[in-house]
């Protein structure tokens, strides 16, 4: 899941393989502004067949938030 959401990352938010740990977090450390977070979970939404509520969108600071929550909801 976690090479997943990484792959997913470096696509969206163009970071050149830059390294992606469960800790980096997704605003200050990897540069993604809300509109990268939403198109980022809007891509995972569609590729894993889920809808992710727009509240839990707000609990999601770290890239391990966000595998966490996918685990949890598959």
């Amino acid at each position: 899941m976690f090479e997943e959401l990484a792959k997913i990352l470096d696509e969206q938010l163009h970071l050149n393989g830059m390294e992606i740990t469960p800790e980096s977090r997704i605003k200050e450390d990897l540069g993604a502004d809300s509109l990268d977070v939403l198109q980022m979970l809007m891509t995972i939404e569609e590729e894993k067949g889920i809808v992710i509520p727009d509240e839990e969108l707000a609990t999601f600071e770290k890239v391990g938030d966000i595998v966490a929550y996918l685990e949890k909801n598959q």
